[in-house]
């Protein structure tokens, strides 16, 4: 289903509302929120839409789907924007209030598609959801405007009633949400339980619907519902936790990465520190020195920022310390589509930085999945003293889906061994520090935090001796440490790529990142239709898997 109206409708919470209470009650579910672009679009015309789409079943599903069963278009320009989406068949309720001649005029519509004709193909049901609303909450006490503010709980409402929805969590929600404004809390309880009851009241709504939960499409354990932005809040807090290391966030708001910010600002009981920078370059650049001061350092931004990051990241390549850029990827070149999502920056991901600049490259391929990528991105960074690059997007980052809560024991152990005095013996016999002596294995170079007695020296952007890290302009050991930088990203442990091949097929789909629901969708659909194809999904880009030919 798809909640569509204007930006300031409330169409994400409404759709956020009835996503809660479809986990609550076990479904297995796909959300689609799609923004629109412009801050405070003109009310009523067609970039000024914003809508939310929800898919639920009684069974394993892996995207929010192509063509809604049910659309609530709240104006014309909700109706307009997303009809072409809409099946045959499909049932629109339309909010008939907003229907009026210069609502019409203002997307083009000359005459009602509710009168002319335009809609016999779908089953529409005609409710005047503003007029409901006011009536509803008529001795409130609120002004006719602040009483249609409610008229989305209304929608939301009827639609709990069509689907059979639990009611108790959103009314529990409510009055925490407005536990300062008790009569909004009570005016948008009224409101919602108004739309529930015109569902069970109104002969125009005959039929409706009961989707039991998923049962056997999940393991046994705790779930709840995240998006991708919460699921990598919360894998980068189980890192710094796992590896005994204060998390560090040095980032500047954009989207579709703030939430980030948001959700870590939260957390200072967990060690979590953020700061929210003048522009992008500062926040990697505090980023990275929290990385050379011992924290497990963050950076997170979209495509634009990343382009301005990119002297750092490889600043971040000379000093070899552990750094995780995140870029919530979004449509370009330059600022381009900010709220819609794209898989564009993999290019720039791998070779954006000027020299030689490897980096290694993953990507999650689901909301709860972020979870897991963004601590395998800390085990990278902090195992080989390297930046990573995590690879999200727009639609994971705003998705959502049922998400098992791990059990601590299950997550990996990432201490680090920071270093704690001499590494090195001169021919002399003196034992020194050296900075950029290596791991044999590995080939990271000690971490040794400032202040440590013994062991000061000097970093820098300028090219690094072997071993010792004074300056050096030399050629050959210039291409020394070039061929080392390279060598220890090809060398890092990287899991095997696992096939999905039942029937031996002889096409095989690879993907990566976001691509991963709507590829699994179509595979399913080529089996069940007697195709043999086999599917494998990269999260790790750079380096590849050992047996990916």
């Amino acid at each position: 289903m798809r909640f569509a109206g204007d930006s300031g409708d409330g169409m994400q919470l409404t759709g956020d509302r009835f996503t809660s209470e479809t986990a609550s009650f076990g479904n297995d579910l796909s959300t689609l929120p799609n923004f629109p672009a412009e801050i405070r679009a003109p009310a009523g015309t067609l970039p000024g839409v914003s809508s939310f789409q929800l898919h639920f079943a009684d069974h394993d599903i892996l995207t929010p789907g192509d063509a809604p069963d049910v659309l609530v278009a709240m104006n014309p320009a909700a109706l307009k924007a997303n009809i072409t989406d809409i099946p045959r068949g499909a049932e629109i309720i339309v909010n008939t209030d907003e229907f009026t001649r210069r609502a019409l005029q203002k997307v083009g519509y000359t005459t009602s598609p509710l009168d002319d004709g335009t809609l016999d193909a779908y089953h529409v049901h005609p409710v005047p959801l503003t007029t409901l609303t006011v009536e509803a909450l008529k001795d409130h006490g609120l002004t006719r405007k602040e009483a249609e503010r409610s008229k989305n709980m209304f929608a939301l409402g009827l639609l709990s009633w069509m689907y059979h929805r639990p009611t108790e969590g959103t009314e529990k929600f409510l009055r925490t949400k407005f536990a300062r404004k008790p009569d909004i809390a009570a005016a948008n309880i009224a409101a919602f339980r108004a739309g529930w009851n015109f569902g069970e009241t109104t002969e125009d709504f005959a039929v409706s619907y009961e989707v039991a939960p998923a049962a056997t499409a999940f393991p046994p354990g705790l779930y709840r519902n995240i998006s991708g932005n919460l699921a990598l809040s919360y894998g980068l807090i189980a890192a710094s936790h796992q590896a005994d290391l204060p998390l560090y966030l040095g980032s500047y708001p954009i989207t579709p990465a703030s939430d980030i910010l948001h959700e870590l600002s939260r957390h200072k009981n967990f060690g979590v520190r953020t700061f929210q920078a003048e522009d992008e370059i500062a926040g990697i650049g505090a980023a990275l020195g929290a990385a050379f001061g011992g924290s497990l350092a963050v950076t997170t931004t979209s495509g634009p920022g990343v382009a301005l990051k990119s002297e750092t990241i490889g600043l971040a390549v000379s000093l070899e310390l552990p750094l995780l850029v995140i870029d919530i990827q979004r449509g370009g070149p330059s600022t381009g589509l900010p709220t819609k999502t794209e898989q564009a920056d993999l290019l720039q991901a791998m070779y954006g930085r000027n020299g030689e600049a490897p980096v290694p490259v993953l990507a999650p391929r689901t909301p709860a999945d972020c979870f897991d990528t963004a601590i395998e991105a800390a085990r990278i960074a902090l195992t080989y003293r390297t930046p990573v690059l995590l690879l999200s997007d727009g639609y994971l980052a705003n998705g959502s889906e049922p998400w098992r809560i791990p059990e601590p024991g299950e997550l990996p152990d990432l201490t680090v061994q920071f270093a704690q005095g001499p590494n090195h013996t001169l021919d002399d016999g003196t034992e020194v520090f050296w900075p950029y002596k290596r791991d044999p294995h590995t080939l990271a170079r000690p971490w040794a935090v400032p202040g440590t007695p013994g062991l000061e020296h000097r970093i820098g952007g300028i090219e690094k001796q072997d071993g010792t890290g004074n300056i050096s302009y030399d050629p050959a050991n210039h291409d020394l440490m070039v061929r080392t930088r390279q060598a220890k990203i090809d060398g890092i442990d990287v899991p095997d790529l696992r096939v999905d091949d039942p029937d031996r097929a002889d096409t095989l789909v690879l993907g990566w990142g976001s691509t991963y629901g709507p590829i699994t969708a179509a595979v399913r659909q080529l089996r069940k239709d007697g195709e043999p194809i086999a599917q494998a999904h990269l999260r790790h880009i750079n380096p590849f898997p050992k047996n990916l030919g």
